[in-house]
């Protein structure tokens, strides 16, 4: 694994953390980043598993087993707790098999398969490359233009709404970001730059500031595609950014680096165990329930790391292979 990609991955586990926050902090307003903070993973995502080396029902296979039995495990745990409830046998397969309580596990294990085609396409002729990459680009954009003109209400801000069917061209657009940068990474890893830090400075504050604008009615609900825009401009020029930074991550004092690999190995984790901890622990004024719930949160994903582990090595013991690639 690269170390920019451990990096990315707990920052995108803090900004969904965050954006959970509304009533943990003084001002809801800094409870935000969160969809940042998908893509990102969404990007990451691209990344690793780009190219594809193995048939599509082994290689799929790996996937499920990555997410499903921490998904499983937890579900069950907050069935236990009653933090999760399931009154018949179709809610309960909901939250089991799809499109479960996670809003990023129901759209990752559709965007695989088509992530899958799209790599196979795109990996089949490398000096047709860029020329694919592009067309595929231009097809998802033209395809997004045609049902947000058509089909999609206009007549309020929700583009960023994480669980309606829009969100998806986003969250695929942010893998083919992490594709393309793995497939050219001899000509990015490493080589870092000042414009695109100064760039996603820019981008961050426009992001916001058009959320707050169309959140507010100041900006016409008409143009509100220029938000998802925005943030895949701001997702590039981040992932430029940080793949520059390789090298130097590369030389980190050994004990931060081990602390962050350590973190990275259960930021899935983090996002999984929090929806049910945030609400039942914000007990105390701030920011006493900020250090209570953050907590809560990194312990309780440590713990279902531990676990997740523990039933994967019994199992592969039994015969059965463990995917260690940690790669959602």
């Amino acid at each position: 694994m690269f170390d920019f990609i451990y990096l990315l991955r707990i920052i995108a586990a803090i900004l969904i953390t965050n954006s959970h926050y509304e009533a943990i902090y003084p001002h809801s307003m800094i409870a935000n980043g969160g969809l940042l903070g998908d893509v990102i993973f969404f990007a990451v995502s691209g990344f690793c598993l780009f190219p594809v080396k193995q048939g599509f029902p082994k290689w799929y296979g790996r996937r499920l087993k990555r997410i499903y039995p921490l998904v499983w495990i937890i579900t069950l745990i907050y069935l236990l707790f009653g933090f999760y409830q399931a009154n018949s046998v179709k809610t309960f397969v909901k939250l089991l098999v799809y499109p479960t309580y996670y809003h990023f596990v129901a759209s990752i294990i559709l965007l695989y398969i088509v992530f899958y085609v799209v790599a196979r396409i795109l990996q089949s002729e490398p000096k047709l490359f860029a020329r694919r990459f592009f067309a595929i680009i231009t097809v998802l954009v033209i395809a997004y233009g045609v049902i947000y003109g058509t089909v999609y209400d206009r007549s309020f801000y929700h583009i960023d709404t994480v669980r309606e069917p829009m969100i998806e061209f986003l969250y695929f657009l942010a893998m083919m970001i992490g594709l393309w940068f793995r497939h050219n990474k001899e000509r990015y890893l490493g080589h870092g730059k000042a414009w695109p830090w100064l760039a996603a400075l820019f981008l961050f504050a426009a992001y916001f500031a058009s959320k707050l604008a169309f959140s507010r009615g100041m900006i016409s609900s008409d143009y509100q595609f220029l938000n998802q825009m925005i943030l895949l401009l701001l997702l590039l020029c981040l992932f430029r950014g940080f793949v520059g930074l390789e090298n130097k991550l590369n030389h980190m004092p050994r004990k931060l680096h081990g602390a962050m690999v350590f973190v990275a190995g259960f930021a899935f984790e983090i996002y999984l165990v929090q929806y049910a901890l945030i609400p039942r622990l914000n007990l105390g004024p701030f920011p006493v329930n900020f250090l209570l719930v953050s907590g809560t949160i990194f312990l309780s994903a440590l713990a279902l790391h531990r676990l997740h582990d523990w039933i994967m090595g019994r199992i592969e013991r039994n015969g059965i292979t463990e995917d260690k690639s940690n790669c959602v």
